[in-house]
């Protein structure tokens, strides 16, 4: 996968690329990825990239000519049938964008060429919205400064999915969300510690019951802190029946107090 960056900030992505999970992926040549300063683009000898918007208001507003610019630049042999056969996704990083999931990192690692453009000042000018991205994508319901910190949180969520990247390949597949449950608790050694010990159940050796246990507390956790996963979609019998348990055990408590 190749990955680049559109940013008025290139170093804030120095030792992203470098470090971790992300910059062993880097290293053994499982993801190219890069920042790219569009300020480098502008087209006036200022390298002035944003204006006051048309109609007045408060703030400025980024030019569409240098990102466009700085895109087109990224695209192999942009312009031609080839290009348009597969073209890159470009991701623009805004509040008022698609909430992002996990369902999202899954879409996005299949790719093979992600353009992210990470924004500034009070907006963009509407024409790189929509001309030029193919994605609006927002981390929560809140504003930051820049696009900088939620397009690492998506190149960070994408690069794990890759093949390769990630030295237990079952790791990606259980995390929270990707099984459609948040995940299951985890112990390691010692079995012991300040007298709290590990579910026996982990330390049988018994497969199948470990895997029934982790499933229930999977259930169990999302029930608890995220039910709105449960009512999208359908549950098994016995996912039911741990339903009933959990709402039971409830009740029981709740009356006690």
């Amino acid at each position: 996968m190749r990955i680049d960056v559109l940013t008025l900030f290139p170093s804030l992505f120095d030792s992203f690329f470098q470090t971790s999970i992300l910059g062993k992926a880097h290293e053994r040549g499982l993801v190219d990825m890069r920042a790219v300063n569009f300020r480098d683009y502008a087209q006036n000898k200022h390298q002035i990239v944003d204006d006051y918007p048309y109609g007045g208001g408060g703030g400025m507003v980024l030019k569409p000519e240098p990102i466009f610019a700085a895109a087109e630049d990224l695209i192999p042999n942009s312009g031609t049938p080839e290009a348009e056969q597969k073209p890159p996704r470009v991701i623009l990083m805004c509040p008022q964008g698609e909430r992002y999931s996990q369902g999202k990192a899954e879409e996005f690692a299949r790719e093979e060429h992600l353009i992210f453009i990470c924004g500034h000042y009070e907006g963009y000018d509407e024409r790189i919205r929509a001309n030029l991205v193919t994605d609006e994508i927002s981390i929560g319901d809140y504003v930051l400064t820049g696009g900088e910190i939620p397009a690492m949180a998506v190149i960070d969520s994408v690069v794990r999915l890759l093949p390769g990247v990630l030295g237990n390949e079952s790791s990606a597949v259980t995390d929270s969300y990707s099984t459609g449950w948040l995940e299951h608790p985890h112990y390691t050694r010692p079995p012991e510690f300040r007298g709290w010990k590990v579910p026996d159940v982990l330390l049988s050796g018994h497969h199948e019951n470990i895997e029934r246990w982790r499933n229930r507390q999977s259930l169990y956790r999302t029930w608890q802190r995220r039910p709105d996963l449960i009512d999208e979609r359908s549950l098994t019998k016995e996912e039911r029946m741990w339903l009933s348990e959990f709402e039971a055990e409830r009740s029981q408590v709740e009356q006690q107090d």
